[in-house]
């Protein structure tokens, strides 16, 4: 199994983290049924940081389950394909944290940003801090990295993923 910050420091894994705004975030619900969500987030060059509000189902799942997985991912052709396996740490914070602005302004369009601004700040007196330190990482992108049913498949027929 790779190094997780080496298979995150490779070119088509920081191009992925750095243009993609947008991540699937998996956990178990506190019902026990797997859960999947769009959430916004940074990277910050060893964890993805996103925030959310101290109500929000999410919050007590990862609280009562921190292991999550997590796909950043474009559709090609070829698709690219980011998946990362890590524990989720919570931290209640007071206001709206600046990483919470940086990480939706990637995904607001410009002429909405004011507004949306000025109303999560009226709006959140505090907010929950996600952290998650990546454990497991695989690139996916279909040149060089394929699923491991392909690979295992194109070895069996004496090809590799590059060859198309």
């Amino acid at each position: 199994m790779a190094d997780p910050a080496q298979v995150l420091e490779l070119p088509i894994s920081r191009q992925l983290l750095r243009d993609e705004p947008i991540m699937h975030l998996s956990y178990t619900g506190r019902d026990g049924g797997p859960r999947v969500i769009p959430i916004g987030y940074l990277w910050d060059g060893a964890r993805f940081l996103m925030w959310t509000i101290p109500g929000a189902p999410k919050v007590d799942a990862l609280q009562a389950d921190g292991r999550v997985a997590i796909t950043i991912d474009v559709p090609g052709p070829p698709p690219r394909v980011l998946l990362v396996r890590g524990r989720a740490a919570l931290e209640t914070v007071d206001g709206v944290p600046d990483g919470y602005l940086q990480a939706s302004r990637r995904a607001l369009p410009q002429e909405a940003w004011e507004d949306f601004e000025t109303q999560v700040r009226a709006m959140y007196k505090q907010m929950v801090a996600v952290t998650i330190t990546p454990e497991w990482a695989r690139l996916l992108d279909f040149e060089t990295t394929a699923p491991v049913a392909v690979e295992k498949l194109m070895r069996e027929q004496g090809r590799a993923p590059t060859d198309g």
